[in-house]
């Protein structure tokens, strides 16, 4: 119900929003031809090619600005700053793409007019409608009264969430805690005062004229909830209950539906089905035009600075832990003598990390071509072919051997939860000056629990930039 309404009143304010690029620049070109004298040498059908372009791009950029969120607005100063980083965004777009477009001739004025009547007609529509509906819930149109029942940490979450969410109208009259709360004042959520306990719920329910009970209790909590859910359903009042594995600390629990049937899952990667095709695609793309540079352009000339350099092969196999614990053989340019890992044993005391994991600044192990090409980033090129195939993603968690996930505490294997990568956020904050196995694995589950597509876009483009200021591995 509640992301049905959030949903509704989005598309409203979407409708809205074009509606307004519409009336601004319509509004714009009379004013400008009326008190600037201006030449307008658009076609009709170009202006309202424009125009459908402006609107869409309008509510793309509002979107990425949260303005259609499930979340409700923020104060109307939160909407003004919203609304001017957003229309900076959209400005330079729209100048951007003119300047590149030839054959449209639009008058800078005009533009000026148009962003600014779009921006005070976009910012006094949306005061408008937070002041409609502000004063539609406060006469209690379409209120739905909940009444929450629980303690602790989890009341607050749902009270804080109530408080955020976007509808058309919904009130916390009251909180109701288990038999087991020692002191139900202890924790009371805010605007979400403490009415008794939880047996007096059929009286809160028909004295306060409650709609919906949202279950959240404790999940140590040994209260039944049956019989209180019976006392609900012969009233004819909604439930809703907060699962017991949901954990306000850890947001990862999902809820998936296969053929009727309810799944609650938790402890799962952010990562959705259409996230990590768009990761895969991205994959193949660019590890297409990798392996074609490593190989065909790339391998000719390392190669042969490779063999003049130190006996050995070109490529460097190892195996390396993939995603869930498969093992795979990663490829690199060979940058040590390849007598490396049996010298390895005898250098570990100078080994400059925490924890399982190997590294030493001046390792004596590697050639004169490999400190080159490790510097240069450029060993790692044949882990294209890796991403190619499928075992690693440009982005991800750095690929460990065997060896060093055998020494893993139990929290550090949820790093391996996902596909390595060639790249990720460890690598572009300052992988030579972390020396802390731990906050590697910190860094790593960060990006793991906060993943989004848009920040595999960002890493790599810190990445390119750190490689091109010679920032590599040492």
């Amino acid at each position: 119900m509640y992301r049905d309404q959030a949903f509704i009143l989005s598309n409203i304010v979407m409708i809205l929003d074009a509606i307004v690029v519409i009336i601004a620049a319509y509004l714009g070109r009379w004013i400008y031809l009326s008190y600037f004298g201006g030449a307008w040498l658009l076609e009709e059908y170009e202006f309202v090619g424009l125009i459908i372009f402006a609107f869409f791009l309008n509510n793309t950029i509002l979107s990425h600005f949260n303005f259609y969120s499930d979340r409700r607005e923020p104060s109307l100063l939160g909407v003004f700053w919203g609304l001017i980083k957003a229309y900076v965004v959209l400005c330079t777009v729209i100048s951007t793409g003119l300047y590149f477009i030839q054959g449209l001739y639009i008058s800078k004025k005009y533009i000026l007019i148009f962003s600014g009547l779009l921006f005070s007609m976009t910012f006094l529509e949306k005061s408008l409608m937070r002041g409609v509906m502000d004063m539609l819930i406060s006469r209690g149109f379409n209120q739905i009264r909940i009444l929450l029942v629980g303690s602790g940490d989890r009341a607050l979450q749902v009270a804080r969430a109530l408080q955020q969410q976007r509808t058309w109208g919904h009130k916390i009259v009251g909180l109701l805690t288990d038999q087991e709360s020692e002191n139900p004042h202890s924790r009371e959520p805010e605007a979400a005062p403490v009415m008794g306990k939880i047996d007096q719920l059929r009286d809160i329910i028909l004295r306060e004229q409650v709609d919906e009970v949202i279950f959240a209790l404790p999940s140590t909590s040994s209260t039944p909830l049956k019989p209180f859910m019976s006392i609900c359903e012969e009233i004819g009042v909604s439930i809703r209950i907060v699962p017991a594995m949901f954990n306000p600390k850890r947001k990862s629990i999902k809820l998936e539906v296969i053929q009727g049937v309810p799944l609650l899952c938790r402890f799962s990667p952010s990562m959705d089905a259409a996230g990590l095709f768009y990761k895969r695609i991205m994959d193949i793309l660019v590890g297409a035009v990798g392996t074609f540079i490593c190989f065909v352009i790339l391998y000719p000339i390392i190669g042969l600075a490779i063999k003049l350099d130190s006996r050995g092969p070109v490529l460097f196999k190892q195996k390396r832990v993939g995603m869930r614990g498969r093992i795979f053989n990663l490829y690199k340019f060979r940058s040590m003598h390849i007598d490396a890992e049996e010298r390895k044993a005898e250098l570990m005391k100078k080994n400059e990390m925490s924890g399982p994991i190997f590294k030493m600044t001046n390792d004596p192990r590697i050639t004169r071509v490999g400190r080159f090409i490790r510097k240069t980033s450029l060993d790692e090129f044949p882990q294209f072919w890796n991403i190619l195939k499928g075992e690693m993603s440009l982005v991800g968690t750095r690929p460990p051997t065997p060896e060093e996930v055998d020494q893993y505490d139990d929290w550090h294997r949820r790093r391996i939860s996902i596909k390595p990568g060639l790249t990720g956020l460890w690598q572009i904050s300052g992988r030579n000056k972390i020396r802390d196995f731990n906050e590697i694995v910190r860094l790593d589950l960060q990006y793991i629990d906060q993943w989004r597509l848009i920040d595999d876009i960002k890493i790599l483009w810190r990445t390119l930039w750190i490689v091109a200021m010679r920032k590599g591995a040492k």
